[in-house]
């Protein structure tokens, strides 16, 4: 077992229970078999994660481009979070959504595209209890289709349907020894339950989009719960079916973005179709910033995308929740949210138990979005406070992938401050209600509000453990397309 320091995790159990929602006790390697009870009415969940894309580029977040008119209405329809945290890159973000768990309990640090790199590490359905197994127990018909990028399908062709998903069809990403599998976008790889091959001239969003609509059409009698982890935006920049041959970076992104938002209202269309918007709750979310070598323009301002950093630009992401005649509508939400939310809010929308055994770290922000009420500031948040940590590329060992280093960089924001943490310090702190592009350092401020605050957030820190915890997980077997163990240096 692929595990590290379970009696110093159980410890940081005790000392973070006054600080966040304690949902049972720690992670093992055993799925919970706890039957959830219901007592109300579930609601279809849709919940859309698009992959490289910061709010600069969406018009309801100020983005000055006006590529984004369906995401914007659906902004009118519901509520937008403007303090909502994600991850600064891929997968910790991915894992940090379906587990309800920060990465440094889950272990998921930093970077590993499992398909690419395998050693032996995967996401573990043995080890992990996703919110999509709770809705599938409970009775909810679940799909996926998009980007997974934590299994590796050659090796377990059969890991979403113990994930929670009744039915898939997805970009199985870059198969290291397999060519046509690095292409998601035009001639894209895909994997279903008939096993996995290329679709020659067609475009991967659009399929993966068929899909989900035929899926939705054929079980509109729910309740359905589908998870859309898009390979839009991401690189490599292409053109798009609605701007072909459309050449140069800029450009190509614009089209992805355009794209991004057709697909966005076909699945909204479907819903509407189906009768099904006024008992659906759409959730639409960034997975972090756009690529650092695209810039985009928010209230007429240049915003360098900022994907892999902890600046705003790279975890300040889009949230947007919206359904019809629930969900206050063309609201601004100023309350302190963030990734692990998600479980907890879903789970509690769809009247599902999380099970005793099963820690999360999210808080529920259901009564901001399941209410007629107002949006609400940032001091009527359930949270102090907000985390996004994580960087880069973990190393390949022969035990399997391993951080750079055991206490990874993070950020952690109040309702007004937000303090840096790097290498292993308390390095800068940031007034973002009056500094929002982050400008002065106000680390060694003798000004009493902002020491408090200072204060405040180290002890939120030093309450975490000195060591994050390492993936969960048993290796798969060896495969030949393993990356090659990095040679220390001596």
């Amino acid at each position: 077992m692929a595990t590290s320091n379970r009696r110093g995790t159980r410890l940081v159990y005790l000392l973070l229970a006054p600080l966040m929602i304690v949902q049972g006790a720690a992670a093992t390697c055993a799925s919970a078999q706890t039957e959830p009870a219901f007592t109300e009415h579930r609601p279809n969940i849709v919940v859309i994660l698009i992959d490289d894309l910061g709010t600069e580029w969406l018009g309801c977040y100020g983005g000055d481009a006006a590529l984004t008119p369906r995401i914007d209405a659906l902004a009118q329809s519901g509520t937008r979070f403007a303090n909502f945290y994600a991850m600064p890159l891929c997968t910790p973000t991915r894992v940090t959504l379906l587990t309800g768990q920060y990465p440094f309990r889950h272990g998921w640090v930093d970077h590993w595209d499992v398909p690419r790199w395998g050693r032996g590490c995967h996401f573990d359905p043995d080890c992990h209890v996703t919110f999509p197994q709770l809705l599938q127990r409970a009775g909810y018909t679940t799909v996926i289709a998009g980007k997974w990028q934590i299994n590796d399908f050659r090796v377990d062709p059969d890991v979403l349907r113990r994930h929670g998903f009744d039915d898939w069809c997805m970009w199985t990403g870059y198969e290291t020894g397999n060519p046509p599998s690095a292409e998601r976008y035009w001639n894209p790889y895909v994997h279903t339950r008939s096993g996995s091959k290329a679709r020659p001239g067609e475009f991967g969003p659009s399929v993966f989009t068929d899909f989900l609509v035929d899926f939705i059409r054929a079980h509109r009698d729910g309740p359905l719960f589908v998870y859309y982890p898009m390979v839009l935006t991401h690189a490599p920049f292409t053109d798009t079916p609605f701007a072909r041959g459309v050449t140069g970076k800029l450009d190509r992104h614009r089209a992805m973005v355009r794209f991004t938002d057709h697909l966005v209202g076909r699945l909204l269309d479907t819903l509407d179709e189906c009768g099904l918007c006024d008992d659906t709750y759409v959730f639409l979310l960034g997975d972090n910033g756009t690529a650092g070598s695209v810039t985009g323009r928010r209230n007429s301002v240049q915003i360098r995308g900022g994907k892999n950093s902890l600046g705003e630009a790279g975890v300040n992401v889009p949230l947007i929740v919206s359904r019809p005649g629930t969900t206050p509508s063309d609201v601004t939400c100023d309350a302190l949210t963030d990734l692990s939310d998600i479980y907890p809010t879903v789970c509690q929308l769809a009247s599902v138990e999380i099970p005793p055994s099963w820690f999360v770290d999210g808080r529920s922000f259901a009564p901001y979005i399941a209410t007629d009420t107002l949006g609400r500031s940032a001091a009527d948040s359930p949270r102090d406070w907000v985390l996004a940590m994580g960087q880069g590329m973990a190393r390949a060992t022969a035990e399997g992938p391993r951080p750079v280093r055991r206490h990874a960089d993070r950020v952690i924001r109040g309702p007004r401050y937000k303090l840096w943490i790097e290498n292993g310090a308390a390095t800068r702190l940031f007034d973002l209600r009056d500094d929002p592009l982050e400008t002065t350092n106000l680390i060694a401020s003798a000004d009493a509000e902002t020491a408090q605050a200072r204060e405040r957030l180290i002890a939120v820190w030093r309450s975490q453990p000195s060591e994050d915890a390492l993936r969960h997980y048993t290796p798969t077997p060896p495969q030949s397309w393993d990356a090659p163990v990095e040679q220390t240096k001596p």
